[in-house]
């Protein structure tokens, strides 16, 4: 019967729309975790070499010291394998050039790398800021698509519910309500509706049929 299509088609859609939202879902986390952590580690792993030569500045005392050249040398190397934004490649030159003469406590020296390592620093603290800023807007997109994807269900359900009313409940009423008259003795009462559809009409039709046997 093509009511029963009808009503079936309405609930798959509707099983459909809430899969689509599931999935969606899941795709919006899938892609905010993994892009998020990798940025993290990165600028983790340069502010974590700065705060390392920082150290090394800190504790040296002006004299040739390999130990610490190797420690700074190490972090310099770190940070420079984690270059993520503009600004840190420069900053990273500025520290090459000057670290071994601020190492030996020469003032220019020791200015210009201090300045460079705090850039470096920054850059990478901008750089977390602006991915959690990222990850908040992909967040409030997912929440707006799934209100979107809710207001479909919404809609999608209500439709199903009126044509569900209007194709087999009201229908049902009326069968439900002409039996009942024949039982109270009103034998001429018989099932009818204006644009009912073809399945509804021909139930109808076979109802009214017994009817008037019954009445014969």
């Amino acid at each position: 019967m093509r009511l029963a299509q009808a009503i079936q088609f309405g609930g798959w859609l509707i099983i459909a729309i809430n899969l689509l939202m599931a999935l969606g879902c899941i795709g919006i986390f899938m892609r905010m975790a993994p892009a998020v952590e990798e940025i993290n580690l990165r600028n983790y792993r340069s502010l974590e070499a700065c705060e390392v030569m920082l150290d090394v500045l800190a504790e040296s005392d002006g004299t040739v010291d390999a130990a610490l050249q190797e420690r700074f040398r190490n972090a310099l190397s770190l940070a420079r394998a984690n270059v993520t934004e503009a600004g840190e490649g420069e900053a990273i030159q500025r520290i090459s050039r000057n670290y071994q003469a601020a190492l030996r406590r020469e003032n220019p020296a020791r200015t210009a790398t201090l300045t460079a390592i705090r850039d470096l620093s920054t850059h990478n603290r901008e750089a977390m800021v602006k991915a959690a800023a990222a990850v908040r807007q992909l967040g409030m997109a997912g929440a707006w698509g799934v209100v979107f994807m809710a207001l479909l269900v919404l809609l999608a359900g209500l439709l199903f519910k009126r044509r569900l009313a209007r194709n087999l409940v009201v229908p049902l009423e009326e069968i439900k309500t002409v039996i009942a008259a024949n039982r109270a003795g009103d034998l001429r009462r018989r099932c009818s509706g204006a644009d009912l559809p073809r399945d509804v009409e021909a139930v109808f039709n076979e109802v009214n049929e017994l009817l008037d046997r019954s009445e014969r």
